[in-house]
This record gives structure tokens, sequence and C-alpha cells, in this order.
């Protein structure tokens, strides 16, 4: 096996998360419990929330801001390293 090949195993392994923590962070932005928020289309007060402290008080929003920042940093990396040696 190709390290391209095990590196896009470990991308999509990884990306298996994602629906969690950005459910998860989707809630806490926009104030909801309900599961439609997961497919709708508002990114504005999201991408706002990942990088602006826009609930500075609440610390269920800041911890999942702080998981969901790591999640995507490590994705990130990844996706990079597959790029390069793709």
């Amino acid at each position: 096996m190709s390290v391209k090949t095990i590196l896009l195993i470990i991308l999509f392994i990884w990306g298996l998360p994602s629906t969690y923590f950005r459910s998860n962070f989707r809630k806490i932005v926009y104030q909801t419990d309900d599961w439609k928020i997961n497919i709708k289309p508002l990114f504005k007060k999201e991408i706002k929330g990942l990088f602006v402290n826009i609930f500075p008080n609440n610390k269920k929003y800041i911890e999942a801001r702080k998981h969901y920042r790591s999640y995507l940093l490590v994705y990130l990396v990844l996706f990079i390293i597959y790029s390069i040696i793709n």
C-alpha cells in the first residue's frame, strides 16, 4: 500500500466524526436543538463563531469551539500533506 493510499484512508476516517463536531458547534452557535440545523447552509454566523468569541461567557461554546478548531486543524494538516504527496 502506498503512502498516498494510506493518507487517503486516514483522511476518510478522520472525516467521519466531522458530523458530530459540526452539529454540536452549530447547535450552540445558532442556539437551537433542532436537527435541521445540520442540513441548512447557514455559514456566516458559524464562521464568525469559529474565529471570533461571540459568546464569551458560554463555557459550552468555548469548549465546543476549541474541539472543533483542533479537529479542523488536524484535518487541514492531513489534507495539505495529502496534496503535497499527490
